[in-house]
């Protein structure tokens, strides 16, 4: 198949660029993407969370009430999960694992299905080259008002350091080379910019 690649400096159509159907013709398999994503972010997750449980809460060292005759379910400390203050039954722990595991076929499969419905969608832009010349947030501005982009990922073949400085005060403009894409940042954005170089990379990447 073949996209429309638009002009980094006029900002509309110039030439036209050849594509695998394989690669940007895919179904969107909804649940393959979903699944992705959410391990995508429980691997993100840090186990920073600390609770106590009844042995680590301080107190609780007397017997609150006689064992018998007070008429009261009989207690042993003021520390159990069941009275307020007390210890966690299952506390989280600093050292908890949120991994899941994917393999790598499903993620390429994923990552298929959502460049394929960004085309679909008229959210996936080719272009012939973007960069600047200096480390200048004005001008990537004005380079992104010819797309008509606000909130956009920029992915380049290559990491691009001005780019990445120019994009860096704009609250919802990304930079990216191809090896660090990943599912979460290609839907999380209206519009997604692409180099021919960085397209030619995802399909040796993920065929």
């Amino acid at each position: 198949m073949k996209l429309s690649v638009m002009s980094e400096t006029a900002g509309k159509s110039a030439s036209e660029v050849e594509v695998s159907d394989a690669m940007f013709g895919a179904r969107f398999n909804e649940a393959l993407v979903h699944q992705v994503v959410v391990a995508a972010q429980a691997n993100a997750r840090a186990g920073t969370r600390a609770q106590k449980n009844r042995s680590a809460v301080a107190g609780g060292g007397a017997k609150p009430w006689r064992q018998k005759g007070t008429g009261q379910a009989r207690s042993g400390t003021s520390r159990s999960p069941l009275w307020r203050g007390g210890g966690k039954v299952f506390p989280a722990s600093p050292d908890e694992n949120f991994t899941q595991k994917v393999n790598k076929k499903m993620r390429r499969a994923a990552m298929r299905a959502i460049l394929s419905e960004l085309l679909r969608q008229d959210r996936l832009v080719a272009v012939d080259g973007f960069g600047v010349d200096a480390p200048k947030t004005k001008t990537l501005v004005e380079k992104l008002s010819r797309f008509g982009a606000a909130d956009v990922l920029i992915v380049t073949d290559s990491a691009d350091v001005n780019l990445q400085l120019s994009a860096r005060n704009l609250h919802r403009v990304e930079v990216r080379p191809v090896q660090g894409v990943d599912p979460i940042c290609l839907i999380g954005h209206e519009k997604v910019i692409v180099t021919v170089s960085a397209l030619k990379r995802f399909e040796e990447l993920l065929a």
